[in-house]
């Protein structure tokens, strides 16, 4: 078996870097490190005779940094063992099979470090914070905005009606919500028609800009079908529901280039993380919808019955918009995000 472990190492600007806490199972924390580092790059469980020289030298990746204390370890990889614009492929690798060896009894991607190559691949924001606050007018106070409720149940014109008395009691914002899409007793087409009216009126009334953020989450192709219906119809945002869609859908999206805000919910982050031991980072997933994409992404709350830590909290939303990241803790890697427009972070729950 190749060598994985190299404490020496210094990272180059040219690797994507990762950090994960792990729980070895029955093995040293080095092996375990190692079972990772092999499994997410060019090994396997065995020793193969293809392999060579050449593939280890140019392609091996570096376990350069092991805290034994704290289980935490940081991965360094060469950049080219990535399909550049390609997230599934990417995750397929550095979060794919490794969550499942026996080596481990617990394993957390916690954060991940982009390098320029993989982060001038994607597109990022359309918009980002100051196009979408060129869009609503508002240039420095925090936008306010609600879901309608119920979530599930109002025809299409009771829904408008609701967003029209949000609007006129003074919200910038309504939203669909996640589970909202097109329902026998509120079809899509007709829901968007009526609130967008309702939006017209709220804004002549108002004298001021008010945001629909219509759900279109569905098949990729439905998908795409609804948020052209949206702009259509004078919409200037779609919501999308990204993990249950999927990283693939919302690149899809976003590379459609509708001149749409993307709204990104991320119902179903929570199954894999939560656990603090085990799973995926809210971070991580919160800097991959910013890489795709997302204009705007809920990074949880404080208080509230979708809560996160306010370290935690805080630190998403610093992530996300901001465009240099410096290091200041073993949990947040350096980050510079090149040509990426930040992406507005939505405090909810």
């Amino acid at each position: 078996m190749l060598n994985y472990i190299n404490l020496k190492y210094k990272p180059q600007k040219t690797d994507l870097i990762c950090e994960f806490y792990l729980e070895p199972n029955n093995t040293t924390i080095e092996k375990a490190a190692s079972h990772v580092a092999l499994e997410s790059s060019i090994g396997t469980w065995t020793d193969i005779g293809t392999m060579n020289k050449r593939i280890a030298k140019t392609l091996k990746p570096s376990v350069f940094y092991i805290n034994k204390k704290k289980n935490i370890i940081k991965i360094a990889y060469n950049a080219n063992l990535f399909e550049k614009g390609n997230m599934p492929q990417i995750l397929s690798s550095i979060a794919g099979n490794i969550f499942g060896m026996s080596a481990l009894n617990n394993l957390r991607l916690l954060d991940i470090s982009f390098p320029e190559s993989i982060i001038k691949s994607f597109k990022g924001p359309g918009f980002g914070i100051n196009g979408i606050r060129k869009i609503i007018g508002i240039r420095k106070r925090p936008l306010t905005g609600t879901i309608i409720k119920p979530k599930l149940g109002l025809n299409e014109k009771e829904h408008a009606k609701v967003a029209y008395d949000a609007w006129t009691g003074g919200l910038d914002i309504v939203k669909d919500d996640e589970n909202l899409t097109s329902m026998k007793f509120n079809r899509f087409n007709k829901r968007v028609i009526e609130t967008l009216k309702m939006r017209n009126k709220a804004e002549k009334e108002t004298g001021e800009t008010k945001i629909y953020m219509p759900n279109v989450t569905a098949e990729t192709n439905e998908m795409l079908k609804r948020a052209r219906f949206v702009k259509s119809c004078g919409g200037r945002y779609v919501m999308i529901d990204i993990i249950t869609m999927g990283w693939a859908a919302l690149q899809t999206l976003r590379n459609a280039d509708l001149g749409l805000v993307i709204h990104a919910h991320r119902a179903g982050h929570a199954a894999f993380t939560r656990n603090e031991k085990h799973g995926i980072s809210m971070l991580v997933i919160a800097k991959i919808a910013r890489l795709i994409g997302a204009d705007q992404l809920h990074i949880g709350a404080i208080v509230g019955k979708m809560t996160g830590t306010k370290h935690e909290v805080k630190d998403i939303g610093e992530d996300i918009e901001k465009q240099i990241i410096h290091k200041k803790s073993s949990h947040i890697l350096e980050q510079k995000w090149y040509n990426i427009k930040p992406t507005f972070a939505v405090c909810s729950g």
